[in-house]
């Protein structure tokens, strides 16, 4: 098959022990993102199969109807970001491995990552060492403070255990099943919405970003987290009312630290969470580790492999194998 990989932004998929699973197929590897959809058809003509890298590029009915060699899509994970029904009406079999037996352990460790970095000034640090002024300020110690997981799920769990390790009391948010399910485990639940954001020196969202989650965390919510606790967010970022962080980020009361953005990849450089001194930002490095893409890859490529034997696997709208096959 004619398999088109998009936004391989470092070339990194030809270096990793998965990229042996494409031997015999004809691979085109991009390793740079054209959200047009017209260019980019222009790019991909010729492709049997597109291999996405999560979410960066999005799969319209304007990009479909100009394939017409296109058979499938491979990806993993969930998709918001690929028209089903034009999928669909186009004749492209989408498959996607859900993996809900694994979380993803390199965003769990980002988040970690990035709550002990804000803490204890890291970045701050780093540039005034390297300028010559040594230290640059004093940082604050996470050991017996409060971590509020907003979401009850697989990375939030993650996330959880290594936040125990350093000393932290963890507690949760989540829907009302999702909660039940940590109060059954033994957890700890806030009474209300508003104390869980009020007591929590940390919180860390960690939901799905679906119709009924966007905007799940109001300004309200984030004003009635206390003075100088941190909001954390490598989940998505339309979880957030759009403008709320930054507003509230502005009032100088609270800090952040977000690995996620309304607009991806973000170049804007006066945008107020890369300028802000409150704000920690990172460029959606959530997944972003070579141990990560080859579990993923391997996934994605033998949906692949699957496909071009004749039996595919992790078929979201199989309606479209049941006429081709």
């Amino acid at each position: 098959m004619k398999v088109h990989i998009l936004d391989d932004w470092f070339d990194t998929l030809r270096g990793l022990p998965c990229f042996s699973l494409l031997e015999g197929h004809d691979v085109t590897v991009w390793t740079d993102h054209e959200p047009d959809p017209v260019r980019l058809a222009e790019r991909v003509q010729e492709a049997e199969a597109l291999v996405l890298f999560r979410e960066r590029t999005r799969i319209g009915a304007e990009l479909l109807e100009r394939l017409p060699h296109l058979k499938m899509i491979s990806q993993r994970s969930v998709y918001p970001h690929v028209d089903v029904p034009a999928c669909t009406q186009n004749g492209v079999l989408l498959c996607s491995n859900m993996h809900s037996d694994t979380p993803s352990y390199a965003a769990a460790e980002h988040t970690l990552a990035l709550i002990l970095a804000s803490y204890r000034q890291i970045p701050a640090q780093v540039a005034s060492i390297r300028a010559g002024h040594w230290q640059a300020g004093v940082g604050r110690t996470l050991r017996g403070r409060t971590l509020g997981l907003y979401g009850y799920g697989r990375i939030g769990q993650a996330v959880a255990s290594y936040a125990r390790a350093i000393g932290m009391t963890v507690q949760w948010w989540s829907s009302d099943q999702g909660r039940a399910r940590a109060q059954e485990a033994g957890e700890i639940v806030p009474e209300s919405r508003e104390a869980f954001f009020a007591s929590s020196d940390v919180v860390s969202l960690h939901v799905r970003l679906k119709p009924a989650t966007r905007g799940i965390v109001t300004a309200e919510d984030l004003a009635a987290m206390q003075d100088r606790a941190l909001f954390v967010n490598t989940s998505r970022s339309g979880l957030v009312v759009q403008g709320a962080l930054e507003a509230e980020v502005a009032r100088n009361r609270i800090y952040a630290a977000v690995d996620v953005f309304d607009t991806e990849p973000l170049t804007d450089t006066a945008h107020p969470l890369l300028t802000h001194p409150n704000v920690l930002p990172t460029p959606h490095l959530g997944f972003v580790t070579e141990d990560e893409f080859d579990m993923q890859f391997t996934d994605i490529f033998e949906q692949v492999n699957a496909y071009a034997d004749g039996a595919p696997i992790h078929m979201i709208n199989p309606e479209v194998w049941g006429k081709t096959a």
